[in-house]
């Protein structure tokens, strides 16, 4: 009797420790938050999302369009009307979804229209694809506030838009500059803007 009673609380001990496991779990997964941006070449908005603390992970790939699934072709020419965008997923215990778009204002011209640098097209346009009201009126309010401070020398033109959906690129595109780091755009406009952000001492760079 005394073997079975001491083998039924061992299993309740093992079940209990696994649903406190399992919920822990749920917890850290329910915690993390995720944000949509585009802002020119994904390749360029990834790599530098890669080195922000807080930063989980960065997908790229494509919203804002009207084909379900487009490829990469179907985008570069302009077909589907959708725009090539990183999805950001974040510990907000760590980086706050304003601090992230602090960083956005920061890492490219949100003054050129479907266009940064020498990439030109619709696809390359800057965007911010906001989950809820709350980060709709974040985004707008800091628009308004750079716009307001001339931050930059033209007014802002970033969309401001409600969440659609996001279709992941290719294989190939995901962890592109440190898959590539040699290939010619890497290392003459990827490296060089990535650096630039670095030497401006961000203090959202990991550490």
């Amino acid at each position: 009797m005394n073997t079975l009673l001491l083998y039924l609380l061992q299993l309740s001990l093992l079940g209990s420790n696994q649903t406190k496991f399992n919920h822990m779990q749920q917890q850290e997964n329910h915690s993390l938050q995720t944000i949509v941006l585009g802002a020119g070449c994904f390749w360029c908005v990834e790599a530098i999302y890669e080195q922000i603390r807080g930063v989980i992970k960065v997908e790229s790939g494509y919203a804002g369009g009207q084909t379900i699934n487009p490829t990469y072709e179907e985008v570069c020419s302009g077909a589907s009307n959708h725009i090539e965008v990183c999805k950001i997923t974040y510990d907000p215990q760590q980086i706050t979804f304003q601090d992230l778009l602090t960083v956005f204002w920061e890492m490219h011209d949100p003054t050129t229209p479907n266009r940064q640098g020498n990439d030109i097209g619709t696809q390359y346009q800057s965007v911010i694809f906001c989950n809820n009201e709350t980060e709709m009126k974040q985004a707008l309010e800091q628009k308004a506030a750079l716009n307001a401070a001339k931050k930059f020398s033209n007014p802002i033109v970033t969309s401001i838009r409600k969440m659609e959906p996001f279709y992941k690129a290719e294989n190939y595109h995901q962890n592109y500059f440190n898959n590539n780091s040699t290939q010619p755009y890497c290392k003459f406009v990827i490296q060089p803007k990535l650096e630039k952000f670095k030497k401006s001492k961000s203090p959202y760079l990991k550490h």
